[in-house]
């Protein structure tokens, strides 16, 4: 799937949204659970190895969920989770050189701003702790043992609930992640591989 597609359903979905009922206002001590598709976008030119030579991670999909404890009406506390996400690295010039697996649970503090109404946005500030794992090789770098650490870094995110039934609402967030990691082949440092993703989410949700 591409991030085309994912924003044209994440669209579809707001729009639906639109015609929502009765609000469903949230209350200190709720919780809210979201389930859905996610995109992981990075940067581009993740590592430069010299002149022509950059090293770039693809787009990766995932189911991802998240969880979210409202303290009061208008401040609430997430944690994403997700299933794991997969992303080819190319080199230029040479193809796939690698791929990898990472999760990237994440920790938000959110202010709610519209707490009482059926169309609900919010933004948070938070921390990403990124484990890789899963390291592979092939094409220029076949035979190689590629090795990434974890990363840890600031995470901001936009995102808004929209209800469409009693307890029930759907959701589209987007998130900017600080993802960084140390790269070794061989057990040689090649540098560090600059993700700094943005990650979309289009999720549906219920308040318990």
């Amino acid at each position: 799937m591409s991030s085309k597609m994912l924003k044209g359903m994440l669209a579809a979905a707001l729009a639906g949204g639109l015609l929502a009922g009765t609000a469903q206002a949230y209350e200190a001590g709720d919780w809210l659970g979201r389930v859905g598709l996610w995109g992981v976008f990075p940067k581009s030119d993740n590592l430069n190895l010299g002149p022509g030579a950059d090293l770039n991670v693809d787009d990766g999909y995932s189911l991802g969920f998240n969880f979210t404890y409202m303290a009061t009406p208008n401040l609430g506390l997430e944690l994403i989770l997700a299933l794991p996400f997969s992303h080819d690295v190319k080199l230029s010039g040479a193809g796939d050189v690698a791929d990898t697996k990472h999760l990237p649970p994440t920790l938000f503090a959110q202010y709610h701003f519209m707490p009482q109404s059926n169309f609900r946005p919010y933004v948070g500030l938070g921390l990403n702790y990124t484990m890789f794992f899963d390291e592979g090789t092939k094409g220029a770098l076949a035979g190689k043992k590629l090795k990434l650490k974890d990363s840890i870094g600031l995470a901001g995110q936009v995102g808004i609930d929209i209800d469409v039934a009693p307890n029930w609402f759907v959701n589209a967030e987007v998130s900017y992640m600080d993802i960084d990691t140390k790269a070794k082949v061989d057990g040689a440092s090649i540098g560090t591989v600059e993700i700094d993703p943005w990650v979309v989410g289009l999720n549906v949700g219920m308040r318990f």
